[in-house]
């Protein structure tokens, strides 16, 4: 089933669409935001120069600091009176990044948020188990408006209290749970603890997932021990929130609503325009945010983008599942290193678990990396022999597969800290 008929428009039918769209914002951000309105005069262009949507390569890069040098409004594009939602991140590595809505932008959000909704099967019947964090982080309330917009019953867990989130499952028979991915393995984890039969006790059919890259080896699981099919979901504050893009029922990518955000893929380095199907950096334009509109943002996450018609019929170019962000990835000894591949490697590993971490460090002049990982209930902590063979295997594992050499550490099941929200999989020490 799909929500709307914009989803199946012909190319040359969206690119008229898009084409309008741009040049409409395009004339607002010039007109009512300072910052862009320099950045246009910088590069010479006038809002008359843009012609047509491939016409956007000509206009400037944002990047996240752009936000932070104008906190908090400073890039908003209409009136305070006009805005009636205002969410923001959390600000820990600096200023904030504050985002606004008028009432038009948040009936594109619904919008969009209903179309993921029906990419993953959920109508009025169902009762979403919503996990996502609610308050400024743009998650909960996000999948919580779309869940009502298509008729669904929502449950406002958010995170944390872990056991009673599992009781409200069982008792109140949610058919959709919507959280990270880490979050509903860790779900899993306490409801085996606790003695739940995962199967019998719980309804849940399918999952919408995001908010973090991860693996294919991670999906699988989640998928496997909650007996669901697995949705991913894709978004961010500074474009809209969640609700970017979906996965369909073909799980052969994500549609990225091309109606509202156009997107691009990039050389990191360079800032050149990469051809579809090559690996870059995801650059968003929002079409028809009014509050809060940006043009070209530089999302950092490393993903391609797929043209080639979907057998669902949608006609919105794919997205493959973000594999890292630009700023996550590590550089050891000259080898470029995502989270998501060494977890890909680990996910073929038996007796491990999917919880661990990565510790970069330096020793003397050359870079050392650890990577700290869970053994499964099975694994006998006492016998030196298999722990110091398992450490080998997956030492081998990673030279073979990432050409990375690293020191293997393997503890206890349920040591490393389990995560309410996004897992902190990185820790580097290299530059303290």
């Amino acid at each position: 089933m799909i929500w709307s008929k914009d989803e199946t428009l012909s190319r040359d039918e969206l690119e008229k669409l898009q084409t309008k769209r741009l040049k409409e914002t395009v004339a607002r951000v010039y007109g009512a935001v300072p910052f862009y309105k320099k950045r246009f005069e910088e590069l010479g262009l006038v809002p008359q120069d843009i012609k047509s949507i491939h016409d956007i390569s000509k206009l400037p890069l944002t990047k996240k600091q752009d936000l932070r040098d104008n906190y908090p409004f400073g890039l908003f594009a209409v009136e305070q009176d006009a805005v009636v939602r205002i969410h923001s991140s959390s600000g820990t590595t600096g200023k904030p990044t504050v985002v606004g809505y008028t009432k038009s932008d948040m009936d594109v959000w619904n919008e969009v948020m209903a179309r993921c909704y029906t990419m993953s099967g959920v109508n009025s019947e169902d009762t979403v188990h919503n996990a996502y964090g609610y308050g400024l982080f743009t998650g909960g309330l996000g999948l919580h408006d779309g869940a009502q917009t298509v008729g669904a019953a929502v449950v406002p867990s958010s995170g944390g209290f872990t056991s009673r989130q599992l009781l409200l499952m069982k008792d109140f028979g949610s058919t959709v749970l919507a959280s990270t991915p880490s979050f509903a393995l860790h779900l899993a984890e306490v409801a085996l603890k606790e003695g739940y039969d995962i199967k019998k006790d719980f309804k849940l059919k399918c999952g919408i997932f995001g908010a973090e890259p991860t693996s294919e080896g991670l999906k699988e699981e989640v998928a496997k021990v909650w007996g669901v099919e697995y949705y991913e979901i894709y978004g961010m504050s500074e474009i809209i929130g969640p609700g970017v893009s979906n996965s369909c029922k073909e799980h052969n990518g994500l549609h990225i609503f091309e109606d509202h955000f156009y997107p691009e893929i990039i050389d990191s380095k360079t800032g050149e325009v990469l051809p579809y199907g090559e690996k870059g950096e995801l650059v968003i334009t929002s079409l028809t945010k009014q509050a809060f509109p940006i043009i070209r943002y530089r999302t950092g996450d490393i993903t391609s983008l797929d043209q080639t018609p979907c057998r669902c019929g949608r006609t919105h170019v794919r997205m493959k599942s973000v594999m890292g962000r630009a700023d996550d990835m590590l550089i050891v000894n000259g080898v470029n290193v995502f989270p998501s591949q060494v977890e890909h490697v680990l996910a073929n590993v038996e007796e491990i678990t999917l919880n661990y971490q990565i510790i970069a460090d330096k020793k003397g002049y050359l870079d050392s990396l650890e990577i700290m990982v869970e053994v499964n209930d099975q694994m006998p902590m006492d016998s030196i022999g298999a722990l110091e063979n398992l450490k080998k295997k997956i030492q081998s594992e990673l030279l073979n597969n990432l050409y990375i050499n690293a020191k293997i550490k393997l503890v206890e099941p349920r040591s490393i800290e389990r995560s309410m929200g996004k897992a902190v999989r990185v820790i580097d020490k290299r530059g303290k």
